[in-house]
C-alpha cells in the first residue's frame, strides 16, 4: 500500500508539471496598470510574461495607472480530450476510457496591488474533475526600491504555496508550456520533485532582489502544511509527502533586455528531505536534491511577428532510505528531466507552439515496479494551434479574453518503452491525446 501511494504521488507530480498553467493573465491587472494583456504576456494574456510583466510581478503588483480598480479577476477552462487508444481503466470517476469533455477548473482570484508595497495573485479554484474546491495559486510580496551601486534594486518578500510558482520566467514547471493540459490524460511515473510535487501543500517565504532589471537572486525556505491544514484548504494529505523541517530553495537568473528582444539564463534548486507518504515510522527520510539550469529567448519586434524559446534541464539525486526501508524503492536513484519548447504568434493574436520533453534515469524495480523495464523513460512532443479572437475586451465590466486552442500530445516512449512498456501489450504511442480547449478570462 505505501509503495502504491508512492508511484501515485510520482504520477500526480507528472501531472502536476503538465497542468502546472492554473493561474494566468488576469483582466484585473490590464484594468489597474491600463495596459492591454499583451503588454505583459504573450499570446494574448498568460502566462508567459514580456520584460514589462515580469518587472511588474517582481514590482508585488503595485504599478498603478489611475484610482482604485476592483482587484477581483475569474478565469475558467473547458476541453475535450481524445486518446489514441482507450485507457486501460477510466480516469477519475464520472468519466469514460476515452472521449471525455470537463470543465478542467474555474478560478477566483484576488489580485492587485495595495499601496506602493503590498500585492497579492491568490485565488480559489473549483476542480472540475475532481470535484472539489481548494486553494490554489498563493503569491503574496512586500517589495520596495533602493539604489545600489548606481542603479535600481527591487527587492522584496514573498509568500507563496508552492516552489517556482513565484518565479517570472516561462521555463521553470509551474509556469512553463504547456501551461494548460487536462489531467484526464494519461501521464507517466517520473518526474523531479521540483515539478510541481509541492503544488498547493507547502507554504514558503522567500527574499529577493532584482538589480538594474538585469539580475535576479532569490533563497527560500519550504514547509509542509499539517494535515488538518490541507483538509482545511481542501487538499488531500494522503497525496503528499511530509517534508522533514524545511526545503531550502534558490533561485539566480540574468536577463538582458534589448528593446525589440531578450534573453535569459539561470540556475535554480530544491533540496527537501522527505517522509514518504507522510510516514515518520522508520526514522529515516527520502533526500532529494534538485539542481538545473533554464534560458529563454524571446522576439517582440514591433508586435506583429513574435518568437519565443524555452529550454530547462533538471539532475535529481535520491537518496531514497525511508522508501527502502518501507519496500518502496531498491536503492539510490537518480531522475533528469529536458524540456525545450517554441512558439512564434503573429500579432498576438494567433500561436503556433511546439515543444520537446524527455525523462530519464536508472531502473529501480520497486519504485517503477509498473512497467516492464523498471525505468522512468519518458520522451514526446507536444503541439499547439491557438487563438485569442477578443484581444481588445478588456474594460470593466465587460472584461473578456478568450482563448481556443488545439493540442496534441506524442509520446516516442513512456515509462521505459517506445513498445508494451507495461507488459499488457500497451505501447507509448497509445497515450497520445488530442485536446480541444477554450480558456476565459474576465
Amino acid at each position: 500500500m505505501r509503495m502504491g501511494h508512492l508511484r501515485g504521488n510520482v504520477l500526480a507530480g507528472f501531472v502536476l508539471f503538465l497542468a502546472h498553467g492554473q493561474a494566468q493573465a488576469l483582466p484585473a491587472f490590464a484594468e489597474q496598470t491600463g495596459q492591454p494583456c499583451a503588454t505583459c504576456h504573450i499570446g494574448a494574456f498568460g502566462p508567459h510574461l514580456t520584460p514589462f510583466g515580469r518587472q511588474f510581478k517582481l514590482s508585488g503588483y503595485t504599478l498603478r495607472a489611475g484610482d482604485f480598480t476592483p482587484p477581483v479577476s475569474a478565469i475558467a477552462i473547458a476541453s475535450f480530450l481524445h486518446t489514441q487508444k482507450d485507457q486501460p481503466a477510466p480516469p477519475p470517476p464520472h468519466y469514460d476510457v476515452n472521449n471525455n469533455a470537463t470543465i478542467d477548473y474555474i478560478a477566483l482570484f484576488l489580485a492587485g496591488g495595495f499601496g506602493d508595497h503590498v500585492g497579492t495573485f491568490s485565488d480559489i479554484t473549483y476542480d472540475g474533475v475532481g470535484r472539489n474546491i481548494h486553494w490554489d495559486h498563493l503569491d503574496l510580496r512586500v517589495v520596495d526600491t533602493e539604489t545600489l551601486f548606481g542603479s535600481d534594486v527591487v527587492y522584496g518578500l514573498d509568500i507563496n504555496n508552492e516552489p517556482t510558482g513565484q518565479d517570472v520566467f516561462a521555463t521553470l514547471p509551474i509556469w512553463g508550456f504547456p501551461f494548460t493540459t487536462s489531467d484526464l490524460a494519461p501521464g507517466p511515473a517520473g518526474a523531479t520533485q521540483i515539478s510541481g510535487k509541492f503544488a498547493q501543500n507547502v507554504i514558503g517565504a522567500s527574499a529577493y532582489a532584482w538589480w538594474d532589471s538585469d539580475v535576479y537572486a532569490e533563497v527560500g525556505l519550504y514547509r509542509s502544511l499539517s494535515a488538518g491544514m490541507l483538509r482545511f484548504v481542501g487538499q488531500n494529505p494522503e497525496e503528499t509527502n511530509l517534508i522533514d523541517g524545511v526545503a531550502p530553495y534558490f533561485r539566480l537568473a540574468y536577463q538582458r533586455d534589448m528593446g525589440d528582444q531578450n534573453f535569459e539564463v539561470g540556475t535554480f534548486g530544491l533540496f527537501p528531505s522527505l517522509f514518504p507518504g507522510r510516514d515518520q515510522s522508520t526514522g529515516h527520510t527520502d533526500d532529494y536534491a534538485d539542481v538545473g539550469f533554464d534560458a529563454s529567448y524571446e522576439y517582440l519586434g514591433n508586435n506583429e511577428n513574435i518568437a519565443t524559446l524555452n529550454l530547462r534541464f533538471t539532475h535529481e539525486d535520491q537518496n531514497l532510505k525511508a522508501s527502502q526501508i518501507l519496500g518502496a524503492a531498491s536503492g539510490n536513484d537518480s531522475l533528469d528531466e529536458f524540456i525545450i519548447n517554441g512558439s512564434y504568434y503573429w500579432e498576438d493574436i494567433a500561436g503556433l507552439s511546439v515543444g520537446h520533453f524527455q525523462t530519464w534515469g536508472n531502473a529501480d524495480p520497486l519504485l517503477y515496479s509498473g512497467n516492464s523495464t523498471f525505468k522512468p523513460d519518458t520522451a514526446g512532443f507536444i503541439f499547439q494551434v491557438d487563438t485569442a479572437p477578443f484581444m481588445d475586451k478588456q474594460e470593466f465590466p465587460v472584461r473578456l479574453n478568450l482563448r481556443i486552442g488545439l493540442q496534441y500530445i506524442a509520446y516516442t516512449e513512456f515509462d521505459g518503452a517506445s513498445r508494451n512498456f507495461d507488459g499488457a501489450g500497451r505501447n507509448a504511442s497509445d497515450n497520445n491525446s488530442i485536446r480541444l480547449f477554450l480558456w476565459a478570462a474576465l
